[in-house]
């Protein structure tokens, strides 16, 4: 009979699999990914007489190399596979930022004996980047991005430039190191890389416009460092002077250039795509162009890479799902995210394999130095620049300064030094690598904690809460069919399972109703919930149509047409929850106020959203106006009297630019907004009149 697995045997099972897995590779003589195949043999046929060549030997011994060789990197490839799985579970049953978890592990198998795998610089960079920097550009919505732009191309280039340049001056004083290595380690370390704070901040529920300003700076600066690297690197090769205005000129051509092909190469593919109904292909050609847009740049253009993947990802991911199905919109997401997953995994836990603890502990006071020229240098940029974008609160300043991360970038950065630097590429490295290693285990531990403490998150009481009852009646809930089972299994007896169970349901169904009143007086939460588990419902719906594909029930035709239902569900715009259940119900409220509120296209979605999830009944139609006759869309939203702020706050919170409220010239007397206030959030200009009879149709 199986036994549940405790939580104690849960943590001792998965301990022992990690060290099982780091034993298999202690047992290579030499693991790596250009292993030198010694003592090979040739076996030649004598019955038929004849002798084998010298060179037929040599080819014979070369192709049994190249034969080892592959089969060595697959087995490579598969266990790092499997510790990167292992090490994924872990993260989440300890709620700590995975890539540490890899590099932690990767630092214990440095531990064991005779593990040597030597990786190549343009391993990271062509084969790794790539997807993490698509993966991270494809997500970002253009819109959010476009808000806040002034700041994000401010951190992400001056910033840079000055961080470059704090590090650099004050590593070279407090080590002694030339001014001109310490230049290059500025630029390496100047690359933020916030894969474990987003994944913090959507599970902390951080405001999504911080999130935006952080994942866009990370996207930028990664390639604003490498270009800044590689400029700063061919000055310490050649021994040239600096000059400004070549540098100034290089930047622009390398940077700009890489942005442009990006985009070019982008907007081509998603005019392919838009052409195309087969989500193979489709995405296929988001895979030719990750990893296209990279090297068209790199190897014919001789601009940014990184910067031409970025651009490219802004475009496919903004303009390419537009002519996408449904079902390849959904293919498309997780098939990037599972690419960027495995990459980010190979990357930290390779760079864990690179890292030499005895290097580290010999090096600690030079690496405390880097440490602290990098948190200043940090400092210094948000805050001293954060003056340029509009209305950043302080709070989240602190947010963005200690949540800058350092991580894939800067190790392949690190990596890709050349040998010729000598004993400053390995200080350069262990510098590096003992940056890497403070902000993950040190920043990416505490930022949960100061994001908590200072009060930012979107979390609200009434949420906590809902979440509080709602606990308390599942584990009352969970308790009561436990005691059933030990009933029905004579554990219990008949004349006590009398007696307690009437309680324990009396009990359950006053929790019951107390959660019930917290969604009846906030309908967000009800309408966030049921979407919730509309999602679910379609996603068994999935499932169960996969099996019935499966087992030969459904054919080909018919289950591509119920999936195609399904996800086009998937990806429809949330339902106005409230309105339909009081639709279903019978229950009208007394709506005797029509609120017009004339917005920028492209904040419908976001409107109709924020506006959906408090219940109101909202219609809209194009519309033409403004400077230019610009499109825009209107809004009719149906209220009831003293409902107005509730509007303007979602419209305020959901739309960009500004908003403006005008009050109806009929209101009198002491109504919420008496006279026209404008409101300088958001992008919205409103009006609001007084009804006298309201129907739907």
């Amino acid at each position: 009979m199986l036994r549940k697995i405790t939580h104690s045997q849960y943590r001792l099972i998965l301990v022992i699999a990690i060290f099982g897995i780091s034993s298999i590779l202690s047992g290579c003589a030499s693991l790596g990914f250009e292993p030198i195949i010694q003592d090979t043999q040739v076996v030649t046929d004598e019955s038929q007489g004849g002798e084998t060549s010298d060179s037929q030997a040599e080819e014979q011994a070369g192709l049994l190399e190249d034969e080892e060789s592959f089969i060595l990197i697959e087995e490579i490839v598969f266990i790092l596979l499997f510790i990167a799985s292992l090490v994924g579970i872990a993260a989440r049953q300890f709620r700590v930022p995975y890539t540490l978890g890899l590099v932690v592990i990767g630092l214990l198998i440095t531990l064991l004996p005779q593990v040597d795998i030597t990786i190549q610089p343009t391993l990271i960079f062509a084969l790794l980047i790539p997807p993490i920097v698509f993966e991270g550009a494809f997500h970002l919505n253009i819109n959010n991005l476009r808000r806040d732009i002034v700041p994000i191309l401010t951190f992400a280039i001056p910033g840079v430039i000055l961080t470059m340049a704090i590090v650099g001056a004050l590593v070279s004083w407090g080590t002694g190191i030339p001014i001109i290595y310490t230049l290059v380690f500025g630029a390496i370390v100047a690359a933020i890389d916030p894969v474990a704070v987003i994944a913090l901040f959507r599970n902390l529920g951080a405001p999504k416009r911080l999130q935006v300003m952080l994942e866009g700076e990370s996207l930028l600066n990664d390639g604003t460092s490498i270009v800044l690297y590689g400029l700063v690197i061919s000055i310490a090769l050649t021994g040239s002077e600096f000059n400004l205005f070549t540098s100034i000129v290089d930047f622009v051509r390398i940077a700009g250039g890489g942005i442009i092909i990006g985009v070019v190469l982008g907007a081509l593919v998603s005019q392919i795509i838009d052409r195309i109904d087969d989500y193979l292909i489709e995405t296929t050609l988001t895979t030719i162009l990750a990893y296209g847009s990279f090297l068209i740049a790199e190897e014919v253009f001789h601009v940014s890479g990184v910067l031409a993947v970025v651009g490219a990802g802004l475009i496919a991911g903004n303009i390419g799902p537009a002519g996408m199905s449904p079902t390849t919109r959904i293919v498309l997401f997780n098939f990037w995210e599972y690419a960027a997953f495995l990459a980010n995994s190979f990357i930290f836990l390779l760079i864990g394999l690179q890292i030499e603890l005895s290097s580290l502990f010999a090096s600690w006071q030079v690496i405390a130095i880097a440490i602290i020229a990098v948190l200043i240098a940090r400092a210094v940029t948000i805050y001293g620049l954060a003056w340029v974008g509009r209305d950043i609160p302080l709070r989240w300043q602190h947010v963005l300064n200690w949540g800058g991360l350092r991580g894939a970038i800067s190790l392949a950065l690190a990596l890709s030094l050349p040998l010729v630097l000598g004993d400053a590429r390995n200080q350069l490295q262990v510098m590096t690598f003992g940056v890497v290693i403070f902000t993950l285990l040190v920043q990416g531990l505490t930022i949960g904690p100061l994001v908590r403490r200072l009060g930012i998150s979107e979390r609200s009481a009434v949420k906590e809460e809902y979440e509080r009852r709602h606990a308390r009646a599942m584990a009352t809930q969970s308790a009561f069919e436990h005691l059933e089972h030990m009933r029905q299994n004579g554990l219990i007896s008949a004349h006590t399972w009398q007696t307690i169970s009437p309680l324990l349901e009396q009990y359950n169904q006053v929790l019951v109703e107390a959660t019930k009143q917290v969604l009846t007086n906030h309908p967000e939460l009800e309408a966030e919930e049921m979407e919730a588990a509309r999602r679910e419902s379609l996603q068994a719906q999935r499932s169960t149509l996969s099996t019935l594909l499966k087992d030969g029930i459904i054919s080909d035709e018919t289950y591509i047409q119920l999936v195609s239902e399904v996800d086009a569900a998937l990806t429809s715009e949330v339902l106005n929850w409230p309105e339909l259940i009081r639709q279903q119900s019978g229950v009208h409220l007394p709506i005797n106020r029509l609120l017009s509120a004339v917005i920028q296209e492209q904040d419908l979605e976001n409107a109709l959203s924020a506006l959906s999830k408090l219940g109101f009944s909202v219609t809209h139609f194009p519309s033409t106006g403004g400077f230019l006759g610009r499109r825009n869309i209107t809004l009719l939203i149906g209220l009831v009297k003293g409902q107005e702020k509730n509007a303007v706050d979602a419209l305020s919170g959901s739309c960009k630019k500004r908003v403006e409220y005008v009050s109806s010239p009929l209101e009198a007397g002491p109504t919420p907004f008496p006279n026209p206030i404008p409101v300088n959030v958001g992008g919205a200009t409103i009006f609001v009149f007084e009804i006298e009879r309201y129907e739907e149709f």
